[in-house]
């Protein structure tokens, strides 16, 4: 380390001979233009250059004054320590999972170690979510968590399981990024621990899409968040609108009672579409739903912006609500399942059966996608009709998956493919048992 003031080349230069220990020289060469352009914004500063060092791998500014080398005289308003890896472990490491799908889901499946799912989410603005992005992997695979985040711009939203023995830890290592310490962090309801098999973290436009522009109103100005005694209070008032904000295939195996569930494929879609239907009750109380929140966040700020008046949201989702209901001895108004995006597809909110199977049409609540990898259709299905169609969703998926996995190669790349059911229909969508769609599965 050298010590004293320095400029915008003698710091970089330093990364780069940092870099090049590791053997990286294609990182090197992105991380010396990097923080030689993140040196010349902040200058002028001065402190010990081995402070300067770690906070300028931190890679990650906010707009709030900080003292990080202890004179008094504080730094840059600009510059703040969110967290710190070593840049040495970020890029002596890959930070990503090279390793076969169908054996990592085997190895999950495998395991003794006990495992807690869940999920957490936080809009704020990142500068440089690339950079962001490969801390937060490096970080979280030390104290083994999977599952799927997506990083922007606006913020942070994921979906993961943490081996239990270690929660503690994990809490530690995300609570060291100063905008999410003290986040919620919403523990599944009902969990196997077999929810996901390896780490994703992804970058991202936007961490929901949800096709606002984001510049044309207030994002920060959003509904009133309501605790499950708050829900059900203003839900047994008859004037009151409850609205499920998800798509289509989740609200068919769970919804709260009395709901408006738009029959939509996407968040995008749900936008406009609940706005046209309420458009004549901007005055009335108003609650949003959602799986664990982070959609309601977005959509109420919208709507109050559209001129409604009295928007709620239900707080933490359906998977706080179902959490405070069974912690407090509430009623709970959620019937069927939380339909999750993991490897679980749903979770048991209540023992109601409230959808069918998408082949018999017997009541059934189970979703999966097609056995079939060339289909892969997310839809419900049975016991009788999983042993009987092999967890396909017809019998062409069925006797396909029987061939030689080389002869199946070849057919999928031919001039010819054969055509699937998850090439016609979207989500959850197809339904053999329905008499308008006319469909033969054998």
């Amino acid at each position: 380390m050298f010590s004293g003031s320095w400029t915008s080349e003698s710091a970089a230069n330093f990364v780069l001979n940092e870099a090049k220990n590791v053997g990286d020289a294609v990182a090197s060469a992105r991380l010396f233009n990097e923080v030689q352009d993140e040196i010349c914004r902040l200058q002028p500063f001065d402190g010990p250059a081995e402070q300067v060092f770690l906070y300028l791998c931190a890679g990650f500014c906010v707009r709030e004054p900080e003292d990080p080398t202890g004179t008094g005289q504080g730094a840059p308003a600009s510059l703040q320590l969110a967290f710190i890896v070593p840049i040495t472990t970020i890029m002596a490491k890959r930070l990503f999972n090279l390793v076969n799908k169908e054996e990592l889901k085997q190895r999950m499946l495998e395991s003794s170690v006990e495992r807690t799912t869940l999920s957490f989410y936080q809009y704020h603005q990142i500068e440089n979510p690339a950079l962001f992005r490969d801390q937060l992997y490096a970080i979280l695979e030390q104290v083994q968590v999977y599952g799927r985040i997506y990083v922007a711009h606006e913020g942070v939203n994921g979906q993961i399981s943490v081996p239990t023995a270690q929660f503690e830890d994990f809490k530690a290592a995300l609570f060291s990024v100063p905008f999410l310490q003290g986040i919620r962090l919403n523990i599944a309801v009902d969990d196997d621990g077999h929810s996901f098999f390896k780490l994703t973290v992804k970058v991202r436009e936007k961490i929901v899409a949800d096709g606002l522009d984001d510049s044309s109103f207030d994002v920060t100005k959003r509904g009133h968040h309501l605790s499950a005694r708050e829900v059900n209070e203003l839900m047994s008032k008859p004037e009151t609108i409850v609205v499920d904000m998800r798509n289509h295939y989740e609200s068919e195996v769970g919804y709260f009672r009395h709901a408006i569930r738009p029959d939509v494929e996407t968040f995008r879609e749900a936008l406009p579409l609940v706005e046209n239907l309420l458009q004549a009750d901007k005055d009335k109380d108003i609650i949003m739903y959602c799986t664990g929140g982070i959609r309601c966040e977005k959509a109420s700020a919208y709507y109050l912006h559209r001129g409604f008046k009295n928007v709620f949201m239900i707080d933490g989702g359906i998977i706080e609500y179902a959490r405070q209901c069974a912690a407090e001895g509430l009623p709970n108004q959620f019937v069927g399942k939380n339909f999750v995006f993991d490897e679980r597809l749903g979770e048991r909110i209540s023992e109601d059966i409230v959808s069918h199977c998408h082949q018999c049409g017997t009541p059934c609540d189970h979703h999966l996608n097609c056995a079939n990898t060339a289909c892969h259709l997310l839809f419900i299905q049975c016991e009788a009709c999983a042993a009987r169609y092999h967890h396909c969703c017809s019998s062409q998926c069925a006797d396909f998956i029987q061939l030689p996995a080389e002869q199946q190669e070849s057919l999928r790349h031919s001039s010819n493919p054969p055509s699937f059911n998850g090439s016609k229909f979207g989500k959850g969508r197809y339904k053999a048992f329905h008499p308008d769609h006319q469909l033969v599965m054998d």
